[in-house]
């Protein structure tokens, strides 16, 4: 997985380094880990959101908090999409046990000759 120094990701993104630390503190998903020099060392999601961040203030023109606001906007529905999604998946697990149940009973009870009971 990518990873990169403060000043890579100042060169990769063209914001400034003390913007970026700034940044750290008021965007709560913008997190970089800490080598055991104490260096920042950003990750390829925290290089999208320092992305999504630049778009926000410099193209929209949200202010920071907007911007902050909007993230975590966006972060909450992707949770709410993600739960759905996982609901959905429940019910069709549940469906194809049901399904499964089905043909094992059909199956059980259906003759070789291709009949369930009865003559022809």
């Amino acid at each position: 997985m990518a990873s990169y120094s403060i000043g890579e990701m100042e060169e990769l993104t063209g914001i400034k380094a003390h913007v970026l630390r700034y940044w750290e503190e008021v965007i709560p998903s913008l997190a970089p880990k800490k080598d055991l020099g104490g260096r920042r060392v950003y990750s390829q999601r925290d290089f999208q959101t320092i992305m999504r961040l630049k778009y926000l203030i410099q193209e929209r023109r949200f202010t920071i908090e907007g911007a902050r606001a909007e993230i975590i906007a966006e972060a909450v529905s992707y949770v709410s999409s993600c739960q759905e999604l996982s609901s959905a998946l429940e019910s069709i697990c549940e469906i194809r046990s049901s399904l499964t149940d089905l043909y094992l009973l059909v199956k059980k009870y259906r003759r070789p000759g291709g009949t369930a009971g009865g003559k022809k």
